[in-house]
């Protein structure tokens, strides 16, 4: 039987062993079958899911998020909108923490101006972080 180990998948792909074999526990990857020496054997199908999921990933889809995309994307004659409502969901909660962050680099930034130096007495951003 061909296939590769879980290092070569884990190579070729820039993944992490305690990762693919988190997948595999998750559900997200399915097992391998094994050699006649019992060691997992990975094929091509198991090195494209993995792409996929680290892509995703890469993303910042989450992984009930990257199931349900590898869901959808099993069926190929399904029709797409159910890609774009996860893809404009996920973008929606991006935008969210963009606009969070650049009110959290807004508040840093008014604090970190009102510094005078001096001694800690002195110093405006505790006294700004102690409220």
């Amino acid at each position: 039987m061909n296939g590769m180990s879980i290092g070569e998948l884990a190579a070729a792909t820039g993944t992490k062993v305690v990762t693919i074999r988190y997948y595999e526990k998750v559900g997200l990857l399915a097992a391998p079958p094994r050699s006649a020496g019992n060691y997992r054997l990975y094929e091509e199908v198991h090195r494209e899911r993995l792409g996929f999921i680290r892509r995703c990933r890469a993303l910042g889809f989450t992984l009930d998020e990257v199931r349900e995309l590898l869901a959808i994307a099993a069926d190929t004659e399904r029709d797409c909108s159910a890609v774009d409502r996860v893809a404009s969901g996920h973008l929606a909660d991006v935008e969210r923490k963009i606009a969070d962050l650049e009110r959290l680099a807004a508040e840093l930034r008014r604090i970190t101006e009102s510094c005078r130096g001096g001694t800690i007495g002195e110093c405006r951003i505790i006294e700004a972080l102690s409220g």
